[in-house]
């Protein structure tokens, strides 16, 4: 309470300065903190329809072909989005404006929960800038922004609903939202439920790599036969998904303001296409990739172990997510604060990884009650091989923020206030890291004035973050408690002038501060989604960010063009680095762990202690990093047949180096992106080739990455039914040339590619 005491002290001492301004322009963008404040580094708003009316995909998936955003897939299921290189911690995704509090930061393998149905729009800022929104963003943030909390009334009943059918994965999608205005409340609900199978891909598109089996040669042979076997099946094993989401609000509304709130639930259960192994015949396949589904019996008598008895083993996520929001705003018209902007969210969300043996039907599969009720046996089976106890992953979190609106004729300002207590937990048989808490608590301040000759954009951010955990010592099991407890501070600057009334630049510098997350602090054991024996660091600095850019747009209404060149120095950066023995400064640090881990001929079952046995060695290490790049799009638009006519070519380019000259790990390489779009108003038909370069830049641990080149195409048709109702017919295709490709960013790209080509038939029905 006293933090909030001294936050409206310095809330009124900046009011009493008076900064000459006046309100920027307006753009529609329904922003978490500023609203529709114009955010002049990069942005992209993408519109609902655009989402709804194309193939269900992740997050990730969703936003791929824009200049400058790219995914670390993990199976059609896991997209995590990935912004000018930045990745994890580093890019946020936001739900109305707040964080959305899952657990994606602690595993590759783990999906971003947020429900894509019924959207009204998608946000994404790039570059350091958006630390208007949340801390620590160095990459951006991601916005999903829906009206289940509605700050308008809404006008007229609306109900909406729509099929998909999808050809890569025998899968099939529902979903129904509803809108209305009774009795002077708003009323929303909506509801999505997807069910999809393994995906297809292109013959020989798996790859096995001979090191990826640790040397491990008394099982060559069976490994050898697996290969070729996963190679000839046209099909990701356990690449599966269904998710079921629901989704209600109400709020009321009045010249006063608004205040409603929202209930969101969603359930999913995935398959994890690849799994590491800690001794390397436990499974059968090392790598995961005969773990079972509805194809399971096709090879379920490769493996000279005997587990053909038993079936093949499937390994799959649960996901369960329970969030509560209260959001609204209050008008006082005062001299000092004008509005005040509130949100509450309590967030519950588990994710459970669980490993059974295949018996069942596909049916089954998807059934999340089954699944929980083979995770409570654990006891060994009638041959004597123990069965996996699960291992749940789980968020809890409360978050509760104000902002001040304390505009005025000069300028526009507020001052934000928000708090949050997040604990996370890792508890079961592949639990690797130890109970976590954070705690943070925010003040910004956010300024914008409109020169005759530029604009200028301020912000400032003061983040005092607590993070508190343990880490178990291997060896002795004793428990050594850490707490973390720091001040960020972080600043950003944007001016932007108009050089003529069809080309205008913009100059952004900020500097942001990053404190390390509870992963990167308090990791501490082999997490078999990366294949890594992975350990974190409790005396990890802080990152320090310091970004420029430089952004030229141009506009004549038949042509248009825009430019973004940045650099960005990231000292400290925290990256999961592979042990290797060439590197002396990594080899040096961590040589006494990696005796301890890799000294297999101590036991007569060929492993360590620790399960280390076919797991790579890695560490969170700081370096200095230096990223640069660029993003350029060059279009025209012609009219054309009573309709408009847009070609456009982008390109978009990351490269990011340590200091001693050696490659950043996963990054992305160069893509050429060509676009064609025919709009005519109740038909809309795109085009869009994505042209990924080969990476041979790459970090330690990675090998290069063969590019590829994805071509998809949606038709669009819109019939008016009678005036009152229309119906949305999208016919699509996806990786149309059905090309081998695989995600560098990824760390399963070698055993888990792209998806082959994919056609699909969505229908949304409007009345």
């Amino acid at each position: 309470m006293k933090k909030f005491f001294n936050a409206i002290i310095v809330l009124i001492a900046f009011h009493s300065n008076t900064i000459i301004s006046q309100d920027v322009e307006e753009i529609v963008v329904t922003s978490a903190l500023v609203d529709t404040t114009e955010i002049t580094n990069p942005l992209y708003v993408i519109d609902g329809d655009d989402i709804l009316d194309d193939a269900t995909t992740s997050l990730g998936d969703a936003i791929d072909t824009y200049l400058g955003v790219s995914i670390a897939d993990y199976g059609a299921a896991v997209g995590q989005p990935i912004i000018r290189g930045m990745s994890g911690p580093r890019v946020k995704i936001l739900k109305n404006g707040m964080v959305n509090r899952d657990v994606s930061g602690l595993g590759v393998d783990h999906l971003n929960d947020v429900d894509l149905n019924d959207i009204s729009q998608i946000e994404i800022v790039k570059g350091p800038s958006s630390l208007l929104y949340a801390n620590g963003t160095i990459g951006g943030i991601i916005n999903v922004v829906d009206n289940t909390i509605s700050t308008d009334n809404f006008e007229a009943p609306e109900a909406n609903f729509s099929l998909e059918t999808q050809s890569v994965n025998d899968g099939e999608a529902q979903s129904f939202s509803y809108k209305e205005n009774i009795g002077g409340f708003n009323f929303s609900l909506g509801f999505k439920d997807v069910d999809f199978g393994n995906y297809d891909i292109p013959d020989g598109a798996v790859m096995h790599e001979e090191e990826e089996h640790h040397d491990e040669d008394e099982h060559d042979e069976d490994e050898h036969e697996d290969e070729h076997h996963e190679e000839d099946l046209g099909y990701v094993n356990n690449s599966d998904f269904a998710v079921e989401a629901t989704k209600f609000g109400i709020s009321k509304t009045g010249d006063w303001g608004y205040i409603g709130f929202g209930i969101d639930n969603l359930e999913s259960v995935y398959g994890i296409p690849f799994h590491g192994d800690e001794h390397g015949d436990e499974h059968g396949d090392e790598h995961g990739d005969d773990h079972g589904d509805d194809h399971g019996d096709e090879h379920g008598d490769e493996d000279e172990e005997g587990h053909d008895e038993h079936g093949e083993e499937r390994i799959f996520s649960t996901t369960d997510s329970e969030t509560f929001t209260i959001k609204g705003s209050y008008n006082l018209n005062g001299s000092l604060i004008n509005k005040i902007d509130f949100s509450y969210r309590d967030s519950d969300y588990t994710l459970t990884e669980a490993h059974e043996e295949e018996h069942h039907d596909e049916e089954e599969h998807h059934d999340e009650d089954e699944h929980h009720d083979e995770d409570e046996h654990h006891d060994e089976d009638e041959e004597g091989h123990e069965e996996h106890a699960p291992t749940v992953f789980a968020n809890q979190a409360t978050e509760y923020g104000a902002i001040f609106d304390i505009s005025n004729d000069y300028a526009t300002q507020k001052i934000v206030l928000n708090f949050v207590d997040e604990d996370n937990s890792i508890v079961g048989e592949e639990a690797f890291m130890n109970p976590a808490n954070n705690e943070e608590f925010t003040m910004g301040y956010y300024l914008s004035k409109d020169f005759d000759l530029f604009n200028v954009d301020l912000g400032m951010r003061i983040d005092q973050i607590d993070r508190s955990g343990s880490v178990t010592d291997e060896d002795h099991g004793d428990v050594d408690d850490y707490s973390i407890d720091d001040t960020t501070n972080s600043f950003a600057f944007s001016l932007g002038r108009d050089l003529s009334d069809t080309l205008d630049i913009n100059l952004g510098f900020a500097s942001v501060e990053r404190l390390p997350s509870v992963i990167e602090l308090f990791m501490n054991g082999p997490h078999m989604a990366t294949g890594r024996f992975e350990v974190g660091d409790p005396t990890l600095s802080a990152e320090t960010s310091n970004n420029f850019d430089i952004t030229f747009s141009f506009d004549n209404g038949d042509y248009y063009g825009y430019a973004s060149f940045y650099v960005t120095d990231v000292d400290n950066y925290i990256t999961l680095m592979d042990e290797d023995e060439d590197h002396d400064e990594h080899e040096d640090e961590h040589h006494d762990d990696e005796d301890e881990h890799h000294d297999e001929d101590e036991h007569e079952d060929g492993h360590d202690d620790h399960g280390h046995g076919n797991l790579i060695h890695a560490n969170y290490v700081q370096e200095d990093a230096e990223f640069d790049g660029y993003e350029i799009e060059l279009g025209r638009t012609i009219k054309m047949a009573n309709g408009d006519l847009t070609l456009s070519f982008g390109r978009d380019v990351v490269n990011a180096e340590f200091t001693d000259g050696h490659n950043v790990p996963r990054i992305n390489p160069a893509r050429n992106v060509y676009s064609l779009i025919y709009d005519k108003g109740d038909v809309l038909f795109k085009l869009n080739l994505k042209d990924v370069d080969e990476q041979n830049d790459f970090g330690e641990g990675e090998t290069a990455t063969d590019g590829y080149s994805m071509l998809d195409a949606r038709l669009t048709k819109t019939f008016d039914l009678d005036g009152k109702s229309k119906l949305k017919v999208s016919l699509y295709g996806r990786n149309l040339l059905d090309e081998k490709a695989r995600n560098h960013a990824s760390f399963v790209k070698d055993q888990v590619p792209l998806p082959g080509k994919n056609v699909g038939l969505k229908f949304n029905l409007t009345f």
